[in-house]
Protein backbone atom coordinates (compact mmCIF):
# COMPACT_ATOMS: atom_id res chain seq x y z
CA UNK A 1 0.00 0.00 0.00
CA UNK A 2 1.40 3.40 -1.00
CA UNK A 3 1.22 6.38 1.28
CA UNK A 4 -0.88 9.37 0.23
CA UNK A 5 1.65 11.99 -0.77
CA UNK A 6 0.45 15.56 -0.91
CA UNK A 7 1.71 18.20 -3.35
CA UNK A 8 0.32 21.49 -2.03
CA UNK A 9 0.26 24.52 -4.30
CA UNK A 10 3.60 26.34 -4.32
CA UNK A 11 2.98 29.97 -5.39
CA UNK A 12 6.68 30.39 -6.26
CA UNK A 13 6.80 27.43 -8.64
CA UNK A 14 6.06 27.41 -12.39
CA UNK A 15 4.08 24.23 -13.08
CA UNK A 16 4.38 22.02 -16.13
CA UNK A 17 1.82 19.44 -17.26
CA UNK A 18 3.70 16.53 -15.61
CA UNK A 19 4.00 18.21 -12.18
CA UNK A 20 1.85 16.78 -9.39
CA UNK A 21 -0.63 19.07 -7.63
CA UNK A 22 -2.96 18.36 -4.71
CA UNK A 23 -6.19 20.34 -4.57
CA UNK A 24 -9.19 20.17 -2.26
CA UNK A 25 -12.25 18.61 -3.90
CA UNK A 26 -15.73 17.68 -2.65
CA UNK A 27 -14.34 14.18 -1.95
CA UNK A 28 -11.33 15.58 -0.06
CA UNK A 29 -7.76 16.26 -1.21
CA UNK A 30 -6.95 14.88 -4.64
CA UNK A 31 -3.55 14.66 -6.33
CA UNK A 32 -3.23 14.71 -10.11
CA UNK A 33 -0.69 15.84 -12.65
CA UNK A 34 -1.40 19.42 -13.76
CA UNK A 35 -2.18 18.09 -17.26
CA UNK A 36 -4.85 15.83 -15.76
CA UNK A 37 -6.34 18.74 -13.78
CA UNK A 38 -6.94 20.47 -17.13
CA UNK A 39 -9.39 17.68 -18.00
CA UNK A 40 -10.75 17.27 -14.47
CA UNK A 41 -11.59 20.91 -13.68
CA UNK A 42 -10.48 23.34 -16.42
CA UNK A 43 -12.50 26.32 -15.14
CA UNK A 44 -11.06 26.03 -11.63
CA UNK A 45 -7.50 25.76 -12.93
CA UNK A 46 -8.06 28.74 -15.24
CA UNK A 47 -9.41 30.86 -12.38
CA UNK A 48 -6.39 29.94 -10.25
CA UNK A 49 -4.06 31.10 -13.05
CA UNK A 50 -5.87 34.19 -14.37
CA UNK A 51 -8.06 35.60 -11.59
CA UNK A 52 -6.45 34.47 -8.34
CA UNK A 53 -2.91 34.38 -9.78
CA UNK A 54 -2.05 31.60 -7.30
CA UNK A 55 -1.02 29.02 -9.89
CA UNK A 56 1.85 29.84 -12.24
CA UNK A 57 2.11 27.59 -15.28
CA UNK A 58 4.13 27.22 -18.44
CA UNK A 59 2.24 29.12 -21.16
CA UNK A 60 2.95 26.69 -23.99
CA UNK A 61 2.65 23.40 -22.14
CA UNK A 62 -0.27 24.23 -19.83
CA UNK A 63 -2.05 27.49 -20.64
CA UNK A 64 -2.52 26.95 -24.40
CA UNK A 65 -4.12 23.48 -24.01
CA UNK A 66 -6.20 24.79 -21.08
CA UNK A 67 -7.75 27.56 -23.20
CA UNK A 68 -8.56 24.97 -25.87
CA UNK A 69 -10.21 22.71 -23.25
CA UNK A 70 -12.25 25.63 -21.90
CA UNK A 71 -13.60 26.37 -25.36
CA UNK A 72 -14.99 22.83 -25.54
CA UNK A 73 -15.94 22.11 -21.92
CA UNK A 74 -17.48 25.46 -20.90
CA UNK A 75 -18.17 27.70 -23.92
CA UNK A 76 -19.99 30.34 -21.83
CA UNK A 77 -17.10 30.74 -19.40
CA UNK A 78 -14.71 30.80 -22.38
CA UNK A 79 -16.70 33.57 -24.11
CA UNK A 80 -16.81 35.69 -20.95
CA UNK A 81 -13.10 35.23 -20.35
CA UNK A 82 -12.15 35.98 -23.96
CA UNK A 83 -14.50 38.97 -24.42
CA UNK A 84 -13.27 41.11 -27.32
CA UNK A 85 -10.26 38.81 -27.85
CA UNK A 86 -12.64 36.15 -29.19
CA UNK A 87 -12.16 35.30 -32.86
CA UNK A 88 -15.41 35.80 -34.78
CA UNK A 89 -16.71 35.55 -38.32
CA UNK A 90 -17.45 39.15 -39.20
CA UNK A 91 -18.83 40.46 -42.50
CA UNK A 92 -16.16 41.80 -44.83
CA UNK A 93 -13.35 39.59 -43.55
CA UNK A 94 -12.45 36.32 -45.28
CA UNK A 95 -11.11 34.70 -42.11
CA UNK A 96 -12.04 34.98 -38.46
CA UNK A 97 -10.82 38.12 -36.68
CA UNK A 98 -10.72 39.26 -33.06
CA UNK A 99 -13.97 40.99 -32.12
CA UNK A 100 -11.86 43.88 -30.81
CA UNK A 101 -10.96 44.96 -34.38
CA UNK A 102 -14.47 45.81 -35.66
CA UNK A 103 -15.45 46.96 -32.13
CA UNK A 104 -12.72 49.64 -32.29
CA UNK A 105 -12.51 50.38 -36.04
CA UNK A 106 -16.18 50.11 -37.03
CA UNK A 107 -18.32 50.67 -33.91
CA UNK A 108 -21.51 51.31 -35.91
CA UNK A 109 -21.02 48.19 -38.04
CA UNK A 110 -20.12 46.14 -34.98
CA UNK A 111 -23.21 47.42 -33.17
CA UNK A 112 -25.41 46.48 -36.13
CA UNK A 113 -23.84 43.01 -36.30
CA UNK A 114 -23.78 42.39 -32.55
CA UNK A 115 -27.04 43.91 -31.33
CA UNK A 116 -29.30 44.18 -34.36
CA UNK A 117 -27.87 41.11 -36.10
CA UNK A 118 -28.68 39.10 -32.96
CA UNK A 119 -25.08 37.99 -32.34
CA UNK A 120 -24.99 38.89 -28.65
CA UNK A 121 -24.46 35.23 -27.76
CA UNK A 122 -21.31 35.12 -29.92
CA UNK A 123 -19.35 37.88 -28.14
CA UNK A 124 -19.66 38.68 -24.45
CA UNK A 125 -19.44 42.42 -23.71
CA UNK A 126 -19.31 43.50 -20.08
CA UNK A 127 -21.58 46.40 -19.15
CA UNK A 128 -18.58 48.73 -19.38
CA UNK A 129 -17.82 47.68 -22.96
CA UNK A 130 -21.51 47.89 -23.90
CA UNK A 131 -21.70 51.46 -22.61
CA UNK A 132 -18.47 52.33 -24.47
CA UNK A 133 -19.89 50.88 -27.70
CA UNK A 134 -23.24 52.63 -27.23
CA UNK A 135 -21.51 55.97 -26.57
CA UNK A 136 -19.40 55.69 -29.73
CA UNK A 137 -22.40 54.71 -31.86
CA UNK A 138 -24.59 57.45 -30.31
CA UNK A 139 -22.00 60.02 -31.40
CA UNK A 140 -21.51 58.58 -34.89
CA UNK A 141 -24.97 57.41 -35.94
CA UNK A 142 -27.64 57.48 -33.21
CA UNK A 143 -30.41 56.54 -35.70
CA UNK A 144 -29.06 52.96 -35.85
CA UNK A 145 -29.49 52.40 -32.14
CA UNK A 146 -32.25 50.66 -30.29
CA UNK A 147 -34.19 52.99 -28.00
CA UNK A 148 -33.15 51.10 -24.83
CA UNK A 149 -29.45 51.42 -25.74
CA UNK A 150 -29.75 55.15 -26.46
CA UNK A 151 -31.45 55.68 -23.11
CA UNK A 152 -28.61 53.90 -21.35
CA UNK A 153 -26.07 56.48 -22.56
CA UNK A 154 -28.22 59.59 -22.06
Amino acid sequence: MTENVSYPLDPEKVYFSTDELTLETEEGPKTLKVGAWLNEDPVRIHKMIIREKTLHVDNIEVLAPLVSKLRKSDPDYYKKFMGLQLVIDYPGYSAGIKAKIPFENDPVGFYRWWRKGKHEEKVYLSLGYQVLLFQKVALMDPKVMLKKDLELVR
